[in-house]
Parts: C-alpha cells; structure tokens; sequence
C-alpha cells in the first residue's frame, strides 16, 4: 500500500504560479510511476502529467504543456507540480497517484487538494 496526501491548492489570480505537493508514505516510493490528475467541475478526471519511478522521463496534456512540471524527489517521497501561467481552465480538483514499475493503470490515489484561478 501507498498512502498519498496532497498540499497546496488554493485560490490564484491568472497568471500567477502554484507548487502542489504530494508526499507518500508506504512502500517504496522510488518503486512507483507518479501521475497528477484534475478534476474540473462537471467533467472527468484527466491525467495532467506523469513521470517515472526514476524521474527520468515525463509526459503531459497538450494543455498544460510548457506551463506545468512535475518533477519527484525520492530522498523525500515527494512528488510536485509546479504550475505556471494559470489560467481559469485549470481550476479543479488535483489528484497525486501511484502506478507500479510496469502497470498500465494508477493503483493509489490521494484525496485531492482544490486549486482554483480566477481571471
């Protein structure tokens, strides 16, 4: 098991920057792909970004590619992203997940921090 909690979210202007946190607890974190998910009101969950048990590559939504990075600390189990150039779009509810060396699909999921950008 892997337990993940997430930090960060609040209310932003446009334009301004956010660092969400996610840290895990559990087993091995440096063992799991990390992904974070939004949630927008009144629409599905969508992957936002996601990088690999050793940090080494990552991958994003074309709509929030060269605005956000995700980056890990294994030293710390602590998964960011650093949002920038926020727009209203990006307000949602932000998930930190957890997916093992190898599985296609997330297994475990925090409970969400709210990030919410007013224009």
């Amino acid at each position: 098991q892997v337990q993940l909690v997430e930090s960060g979210g609040r209310l932003m202007q446009a334009g301004g920057s956010l660092r969400l946190s996610c840290a895990a607890s559990g087993r091995t974190f440096s063992s799991y792909g990390m992904g974070w998910f939004r949630q927008a009101p009144g629409k599905e969950r969508e992957l936002v970004a996601a990088i690999s048990w050793s940090g080494g590559s990552s991958a994003y939504a074309d709509s929030v590619k060269g605005r956000f990075t995700i980056s890990r600390d294994n030293a710390k189990n602590t998964v960011y992203l650093q949002m920038n150039s926020l727009k209203p779009e990006d307000t949602g509810v932000y998930y930190c997940a957890a997916r093992g060396i190898g599985h296609s699909d997330f297994e475990y999921w925090g409970q969400g921090t709210q990030v919410a950008v007013s224009s």
